[in-house]
């Protein structure tokens, strides 16, 4: 009996472990797509063709890219704290892959044929795990992403990298409190915090419709999160050095850019979850594709916005996070439970 249940244990663990190998592998590779889509876009935005010469249309300038990357002399400065100057980068990729632990595309297989398929009577799912605190666990987990940014300008043992790292990290944990009041409205409509039970209460509707000025403030406080433009102050200081990257070279460099295209990716994911109705949508198509087209939606939207708007100078960007983003997500949430209270409570 032991051995059996043991055997049915390690069966188990084994596809968990097959889901995250997959998952991660999927993540990885749309990396590279995410590179060319954003070149090439902003180059018709520019009225240019963007990347072209290597393979059709440019698609492999992300491999070409890499490969440099990789074959550049890795440098670490002569008084650089070395364990922690390594360690930084690390931590930065691993903060931003391990949300997709909970993250669903798409609902259980089994749907598409009918009838339930499982192993060992788990249902065979679109995501590698669900837990009641999903929510929490996936801005537990990005929240660290400081961390990396100011061991990373700390330890280069370099004023400037200091002063960068600094500011990257009052910019991340300025918008991060706006960011999460925006989606406290979603949890008090869903009454929920696991992504798939938020995805599910969409059914009938996408949260858009009911929580608009919510969804703004997500989708603003979520370009500063992730560094990107307008708000790109970090890799764009007023010294015209690369803030806390400056020390950096070779992939321990190229290890942070991979860190917020995939942070771009997980946002663009919990917006789809939490606010486009997840992978609900036509029937005619399947639902992890609803779910990508609506992924890919807002990942245009960040390419859009670096495309078009001028960059912030840092005084701007944080009166404009505490003095109109905290305000707004706060009138949001009074609003949200007025409603509730009105025409939902008992």
């Amino acid at each position: 009996m032991v051995n059996y249940l043991l055997s049915d244990t390690v069966l188990y663990l084994s596809f968990l472990a097959l889901k995250v190998v997959v998952t991660v592998s999927i993540v990885m590779f749309s990396l590279f797509f995410v590179m060319w889509f954003e070149r090439k876009l902003i180059g018709h935005f520019q009225v240019r063709l963007g990347p072209m010469r290597v393979g059709p249309h440019g698609i492999l300038q992300p491999l070409a890219d890499g490969l440099k990357v990789f074959m550049k002399e890795d440098l670490i400065p002569a008084n650089a704290h070395k364990f922690l100057f390594v360690l930084a980068p690390f931590i930065a990729l691993f903060t931003a892959i391990i949300p997709f632990a909970v993250i669903p595309f798409g609902p259980e297989i089994g749907i598409w044929f009918k009838k339930p398929l499982s192993i060992l009577g788990h249902p065979i799912t679109w995501y590698i795990t669900d837990i009641n605190i999903g929510i929490l666990y996936v801005f537990a987990i990005s929240s660290l992403t400081v961390y990396a940014i100011v061991l990373a300008g700390w330890s280069s043992n370099n004023k400037y990298s200091l002063l960068g790292g600094l500011r990257s990290a009052a910019q991340m944990i300025s918008y991060e409190i706006s960011m999460g009041l925006a989606i406290v409205g979603v949890i008090m409509l869903s009454q929920s915090l696991s992504l798939v039970k938020i995805v599910e209460s969409q059914f009938q509707f996408p949260f858009l419709i009911v929580q608009p000025l919510g969804f703004i403030i997500y989708l603003i406080a979520a370009v500063a999160e992730t560094n990107r433009s307008p708000f790109d102050l970090p890799e764009a200081e007023s010294e015209l050095v690369a803030g806390f990257l400056t020390e950096y070279s070779s992939m321990k460099y190229a290890m942070f850019f991979i860190a917020e295209y995939t942070n771009m990716i997980t946002i663009s994911a919990l917006a789809t979850t939490m606010f486009l109705g997840g992978w609900y949508g036509p029937s005619f198509l399947p639902p992890i594709i609803w779910f990508l087209v609506k992924m890919f939606f807002f990942l245009f939207l960040y390419v859009w916005l670096r495309a078009t708007l001028p960059r912030f100078r840092y005084d701007q960007l944080m009166s404009f996070g505490w003095k109109v983003l905290l305000p707004a997500a706060i009138a949001n949430i009074f609003i949200t439970g007025i409603v509730i209270s009105l025409f939902f409570g008992k």
